[in-house]
Order: C-alpha cells, then structure tokens, then sequence
C-alpha cells in the first residue's frame, strides 16, 4: 500500500509540530524543513485544522500548533482521515469490478485482511510515539529558526 503525498505531508507536518511542542510554526518555517512547497503545506494545514489535529492561532506571535496532546492522535487516525477510503485492489470499489472471478475470489478476503491489518499497526502507535527523538529531530528539522514565533507563554 503506498501512501499519497498528503498523507505524507500531514505526518510531516504533525511530527515537526510534536518535536517543539513549546513553539508555534508557520508553514514558511516548516515548508523549507522537509523542502515542501507553501502551497501543498496550506492544503495540509487546511485538512488537519478541520480535522481538529492543528490549532491556528491569529495575530502576533501566532502560528500552527497542535489541537490536543500528541499522546492522544493516532497514527492510525491521521493515515485514514487523509487517506480517505483507500482499495487495494479494483474488487474493493463502489460496484466491484467486472472482473470474471469477482464472486468466488479469495484475493479480495486476503487483501482486506492486509489493510486491517496494515491499520491496526498503526493504530497502536501515536504522534508522542513519533517523537520519542525529539532532540534529534530538533537538530534537523529546526536549524534555521529565522521568523519563526517566539516560545508561547505559559497560560
């Protein structure tokens, strides 16, 4: 099962947010971290604030941050939202397939059993599992702090 690039972007997106859990970002700080345009990283942003995994804050000092405790979003989750409801073969579609073995086929029994799997793998891990390496990913992700927004203060 290969996983679209929006997919791959969210977690992204998500992880870089989770290794500096103290800072806001902007998608102008994140986009040059994983050399991804703005443009992608807006629809991103977009999706994963409607989703309820992203926070914008407005105004000075503002920025991404995360909706909740990274403890408490699954992987599992994020891949799915994003993923929509993905097929991993024709037969799994709306009306099935005008293949000729569509009625007596195991293939279809096996694949499902592969993306549940597949699912349940992620669903036992969380965006905190993610980071467990925070200071390594810090000191990639986060070389260039230029413009980013100052630490939050605590409320």
């Amino acid at each position: 099962m290969k996983l679209t690039a929006f997919t791959d972007y969210s977690l992204r997106v998500l992880i870089y947010l989770a290794a500096q859990p103290k800072r806001r970002a902007t998608i102008a700080a994140i986009a040059p971290s994983f050399e991804v345009s703005e443009n992608h990283l807006t629809k991103v942003v977009h999706f994963l604030g409607k989703a309820g995994w992203l926070a914008n804050v407005r105004g000075k000092g503002g920025g991404l941050e995360l909706a909740m405790p990274p403890e408490l979003i699954k992987v599992g989750q994020v891949v799915r939202g994003t993923e929509g409801t993905s097929f991993p073969a024709e037969c799994f579609g709306e009306g099935g397939s005008r293949c000729c073995i569509a009625g007596i086929c195991r293939l279809s029994g096996v694949l499902g059993e592969a993306v549940r799997a597949f699912y349940d793998t992620l669903d036992r891990y969380t965006l905190a599992d993610l980071v467990h390496n925070r200071q390594a990913l810090a000191r990639i992700m986060f070389t260039d702090q230029k413009g980013a927004p100052p630490p939050r203060k605590a409320a």
